[in-house]
């Protein structure tokens, strides 16, 4: 094969997003032909595939965070940033970071929210051979089927890696715990639950009850005026996958989760990678709630979330020695 097939087989992958299925198709050859020209286009340094460096976190945040085994990096933004721009400087890095871990055969597992949105928009196009993406919470409310936000945040990560999508078709909360318990011994969710057990890298933010972005969980009508009062009253500050967790980290006996159908803390923490993207202080309270979970391997925040989470928990040395102990 010619460079200038490589070139051009390169630049509908890479810069105009079609699949390698579709490209295939218009070049008349088999999914698996494109795939061995996006691998000689590289290796021939037709494609140039770049990691940026991550920044580091501050010694002190790194003194609170390495006995819980979370890397954290720390993405520079200009002071007085708006949030939207501190935002996609987060996804931008966090989308690195997340492309550098996936390979053939890999398994991400994405919560659906306003961060991960944003994330998904940064990954680094790669092919990859039998790569999956699973949806790891339910996205269906009383007011939609949530197929629609859940499946474009899914679709925009499976063409980043030419990868299969799976949708996880439930709500995110059900209406009784019951009705989440019958519905897990279905064929086809359990099917997707195992498919989740066996993920290689989960990407996720932080909810959080006051935040300069609402989270998408408390601005789309998911829960009741009652559901809210409910979650203050047992000092929840924000939820990972929509598992609600308090600021020290518990949340079993938060009366919400056993409807809830995301993946609990204990569940993450039995993958290898799990990528976890905030932008904000005021989700400080929500994100050490979630590290206390040990849910996080991997945290990607800008310079002021950095900064609030040190003097948050310098401030409050009875969670740092949570925290830390």
């Amino acid at each position: 094969m010619n460079e200038s097939d490589l070139v051009d087989v390169a630049h509908a992958y890479y810069v105009r997003r079609e699949t390698m299925t579709a490209i295939g198709r218009r070049l008349g050859v088999s999914r698996s032909t494109v795939s061995r020209m996006l691998d000689e286009a590289r290796s021939q340094g037709v494609v140039q595939i770049t990691v940026r460096s991550l920044g580091r976190a501050p010694a002190e945040l790194r003194r609170h965070l390495d006995r819980l085994g979370v890397t954290c990096h720390v993405v520079d933004v200009r002071p007085g940033a708006a949030p939207r721009a501190r935002l996609e400087a987060v996804a931008r890095t966090a989308g690195h970071l997340v492309s550098s871990l996936m390979d053939d055969g890999h398994s991400l597992g994405i919560a659906w929210g306003t961060t991960t949105s944003a994330v998904v928009d940064h990954l680094q196009a790669k092919p990859l051979r039998e790569a999956t993406v699973v949806q790891l919470n339910g996205a269906a409310s009383s007011w939609s089927s949530g197929i629609t936000y859940a499946g474009d945040i899914l679709t925009r990560a499976a063409a980043a890696y030419d990868a299969h999508a799976h949708q996880f078709p439930t709500p995110a909360f059900f209406d009784d715990p019951e009705v989440r318990r019958l519905l897990w011994r279905e064929t086809s969710v359990r099917r997707i639950l195992e498919l989740q057990r066996r993920l290689d890298v989960a990407l996720f933010g932080v909810g959080s009850l006051t935040a300069e972005l609402p989270s998408h969980v408390y601005a789309a009508h998911y829960l009741t005026d009652a559901d809210l009062r409910e979650l203050r009253e047992q000092e929840v500050v924000g939820d990972v996958c929509t598992v609600f967790v308090r600021e020290d980290g518990t949340h079993a006996d938060i009366a919400l989760n056993e409807r809830a159908s995301g993946p609990t803390p204990e569940q993450l923490r039995e993958l290898p990678r799990r990528v976890c993207a905030v932008s904000g202080p005021a989700k400080v309270p929500a994100l050490v709630g979630v590290v206390r979970s040990r849910a996080i391997t991997d945290l990607v925040v800008d310079t002021p979330t950095a900064a609030a989470l040190v003097r948050h928990l310098d401030s409050h040395p009875r969670a740092a020695a949570r925290l830390t102990g």
